[in-house]
């Protein structure tokens, strides 16, 4: 069988991004095959067409996809030919129209729940689910605490945002623009701060009273780390998740201690993803608050797969908000 996929053959720019036939064949132990009706766009495949994540080459693209099981493997129990699934799922791969891959990440996807709307949350909403619900400060997360989220009018923001709301926090949203701003007030945010025009730190000290947040959630990374920590209350948690603006440089243990005992991780979703007991878990968790109504999956763009290097331009000049799916 054949199947169109986003290959790069080098690290580079969106123009390495080329649409290649590739031949699947069966599925073998512990996998499946899938032909996929939507598909999801994610920063980390742009890491990942950079270099900024290296990988071997030539590299088909693509973390997040839905669509139907077609063949399943010796040993894949939870999946049969004909499921509706959908995943967010390493080895990276998913930009295509049919793949054979690992079954363990892959979910059965509620009837509920649009093959578009799987695609876009898998890998943002899961996100969202770890960082809200395991990547905790040492004093905990209770309702009426704020929090700090970076870029809170993307794929993943505008989740957490919701989600946030549903569990009593008050979720301080930063973003770029007014509009994005308004986005994420409209989506459940307590606040929302234009970064681009002043101190972020400073507003949120006011919004706090001068106490800081007990968490920050920062997907922005290098242009927003210093003022993030000087955002968090002691004991605070600061949880650098993505790179948007480029890699944190090394930072001292020291300002951790000056500045309140503070708490710094850079979680990744596939540790948290690593078995099939927590990915379903996990899953279980995201589908029950999209299908309760708390939470609603906003899929502002779509693209056509031929258009895959204008959905990456779009992405990284801060021009998409919400989730994004490239369409076949």
């Amino acid at each position: 069988m054949q199947s169109k996929a986003v290959r790069i053959d080098r690290h580079g720019g969106p123009e390495e991004l080329k649409i290649v036939e590739v031949d699947v064949g069966d599925p073998g132990p512990g996998e499946i095959r899938i032909r996929h009706k939507a598909l999801g766009l994610n920063f980390i495949d742009t890491y990942q067409r950079s270099g900024l994540y290296p990988f071997k080459m030539p590299l088909l693209l693509g973390m997040e996809a839905a669509g139907v099981v077609e063949a399943v493997g010796e040993g894949v129990q939870h999946l049969k030919a004909g499921d509706r699934a959908a995943y967010a799922s390493n080895p990276p791969g998913a930009y295509c129209e049919l793949r054979v891959m690992p079954a363990k990440n892959v979910c059965k996807l509620p009837d509920a729940i649009s093959f578009e709307t799987g695609a876009a949350m898998m890998l943002k909403g899961l996100t969202a689910q770890y960082l809200l619900k395991k990547t905790l400060p040492v004093e905990g997360l209770q309702p009426g605490d704020h929090i700090l989220f970076h870029a809170a009018a993307g794929g993943v923001g505008l989740i957490a945002c919701q989600w946030a709301k549903a569990l009593g926090l008050k979720l301080i949203g930063t973003a770029g623009t007014d509009a994005k701003c308004k986005l994420a007030l409209d989506h459940g945010a307590a606040h929302a701060i234009n970064y681009s025009t002043g101190n972020f730190a400073a507003q949120v000290r006011e919004i706090t009273g001068g106490k800081g947040v007990k968490a920050v959630y920062d997907s922005v990374g290098k242009d927003t780390f210093d003022g993030s920590i000087d955002c968090l209350r002691p004991f605070g948690l600061l949880a650098v998740f993505g790179n948007g603006s480029g890699p944190v440089p090394p930072v001292s243990l020291g300002t951790l201690a000056s500045k309140g005992s503070l708490y710094l991780t850079r979680p990744t979703l596939f540790t948290h993803i690593a078995t099939r007991e927590a990915t379903q878990a996990m899953a279980d968790d995201l589908f029950a608050v999209v299908e309760s109504g708390a939470v609603k999956i906003p899929v502002e763009q779509r693209y056509p797969l031929a258009d895959v290097q204008q959905a990456h331009r779009d992405l990284e000049a801060r021009k998409t908000t919400g989730c994004t799916v490239l369409t076949l």
